[in-house]
């Protein structure tokens, strides 16, 4: 008489088949996922690597089909929600960019996407421990035990790991950008631009109040997101300001006082004579410099940042110092110390040739006056600028995310509004399609003594011809490029790049050029 078969005995359990691993005779489950305990050896290790795959991938597929259905539908759930908001993202940073970035920088929707990424890394490394009860390590070969064990966990540390690390990212943003940004509505472009002034502000032991000694005003076409940056030289005299000004009041024939007063002294000068002119502002001098940069330049300066060049070093450092190819010898120390009036020390130099700088010594090529001319200096600032931008690639924000936000936090200052951030984020994007077109009321744009002299009128309606220029991609041509039958009094014309036939003739000092100690560039 035939024995029943092991399916007649259990009907709700499926046949028996013997895998092509195993003995004749040994009896083998035809849904090895589910039931792994007769199956061959080679069978329990594929199912163990397929369910550790499926909750990489798919999040919740290993538990519904290897017999914990009810978590698995909920966490396939999650997982569906998930790529479609995901989707979403997509389609809003394609068609409406601005929406997305608002809803990644606001304070309460930063907040909830931290939350819900912390949930959802929690989520996901209680799956993958789950998925390693399933696998059941204790019916693998021995040899195999430790393989998927240590598979799982590193499996675990990328997926959840790397999901936790993004919330703390997003964690430490958020506390940055509350902290730098201040409050208030987001403020709309005029004439279609945002203008706003960037200011390095020097607080040194040797000084009196803080000065900013590198102002440049950036000006960015709110659609295109193509940049013109127009330097304002420190030794800048007699800047004006608009009868709305409230320092029409103080200065209604500009900031004529003689030597003393050129352009950076403004800033300490209202700071401590003039605070009440400006009461609701937390930083009178920073606003002054606004009002400043809107009259010499004429256009509407809507927000300022100052980069406290005292605490530099340390972003520097974050970033692990910078590399510059350094064209002449530099001076650590010299210069005049402003409270005692005695020459300061050199102690040391940064010699020519490539150099890997941390933040001291990055900060003293930035800063350095001896034997340097200020445009000298203003040039080996702009290099030490660009060699920050090209360190501030993707990997090394992610590692050093802490320190540069650090920081950041202690070295900017800022009256952008933090719901400003998501159109300036959206511009900055677009911004890197095209080359940023760089101006200034000095050389190599104008003559060298045009900051002590300036004709504001010329100047303005240079920055005006400027800007409508960069519309068609137009760049200033230097002065010193030109022949040396330059034009006086023809900086506007020049400066788009016309030759001196087709703006004038006349007689012109040629711009100064920089010597070895202003020369560098980024390697």
């Amino acid at each position: 008489m035939t024995p029943p078969s092991n399916h007649a005995q259990h009907p709700d359990q499926p046949a028996a088949e013997r895998g092509l691993d195993d003995p004749v005779g040994k009896p083998h489950l035809t849904d090895p996922l589910r039931s792994p305990d007769l199956a061959g050896t080679v069978t329990r290790t594929k199912r163990a690597w397929i369910l550790l795959l499926l909750t990489t991938f798919l999040p919740g597929s290993a538990q519904l089909i290897a017999g914990h259905r009810t978590l698995g539908r909920r966490a396939l759930t999650v997982t569906f929600s998930v790529w479609s908001l995901l989707i979403l993202a997509g389609l809003l940073f394609l068609l409406h960019r601005t929406w997305l970035f608002s809803l990644v920088t606001g304070r309460f929707t930063s907040l909830v996407l931290m939350v819900a990424m912390i949930l959802l890394a929690i989520g996901w490394a209680l799956l993958f421990l789950d998925t390693l009860r399933l696998i059941r390590p204790g019916l693998l070969a021995q040899g195999m035990r430790p393989a998927v064990l240590i598979g799982c966990v590193v499996l675990m540390v990328v997926t959840s790991g790397s999901l936790g690390y993004s919330a703390y990212l997003v964690g430490v943003g958020r506390s940055a950008l509350n902290s730098i940004f201040s409050g208030g509505q987001a403020f709309k472009p005029t004439d279609g631009r945002y203008n706003f002034l960037l200011m390095g502000g020097d607080a040194g032991e040797d000084r009196v109040g803080r000065r900013p000694d590198s102002m440049t005003v950036f000006s960015v076409d709110a659609k295109t997101g193509q940049a013109v940056t127009i330097s304002l030289p420190r030794n800048m005299q007699n800047a004006q300001f608009s009868e709305d000004s409230p320092l029409w009041e103080a200065y209604p024939d500009g900031f004529n006082c003689g030597d003393e007063c050129i352009l950076n002294a403004l800033y300490p000068t209202v700071a401590q004579e003039h605070p009440d002119l400006y009461p609701d502002s937390p930083d009178p001098g920073a606003e002054a410099m606004k009002d400043a940069a809107s009259g010499i330049t004429g256009l509407d300066i809507q927000a300022y940042i100052v980069v406290d060049m005292d605490g530099f070093s340390n972003l520097i450092d974050a970033l692990g110092g910078i590399t510059v190819d350094v064209g002449g010898r530099v001076p650590i120390g010299g210069g005049t110390d402003e409270i005692t009036g005695e020459k300061n020390p050199i102690d040391g130099y940064i010699e020519p040739g490539v150099q890997h700088l941390d933040g001291f010594h990055a900060l003293w090529y930035a800063r350095s006056r001896e034997g340097a001319s200020d445009y000298d200096r203003e040039a080996r600032q702009r290099c030490v600028q660009s060699a920050m931008l090209a360190q501030l690639d993707p990997a090394n924000v992610l590692t050093k995310f802490q320190s540069i936000t650090d920081a950041g936090e202690q070295i900017i200052e800022t009256d952008i509004p933090e719901a400003q951030l998501s159109s300036f984020v959206d511009v900055g994007l677009k911004a890197k399609d095209h080359e940023l077109i760089q101006y200034g009321a000095a050389p190599p744009y104008y003559e060298d003594m045009f900051p002590t002299y300036p004709d504001y009128d010329q100047f303005r309606s240079g920055v005006s011809e400027v800007i409508e220029g960069s519309k068609s991609g137009q760049t200033p041509t230097p002065l010193a490029a030109l022949p040396a039958a330059s034009i006086v009094g023809m900086g506007q014309q020049l400066a788009l790049g016309e030759t001196p036939e087709q703006a004038g003739t006349a007689d012109v000092e040629l711009a100064a050029e920089l010597t070895e100690n202003g020369t560098c560039s980024v390697p």
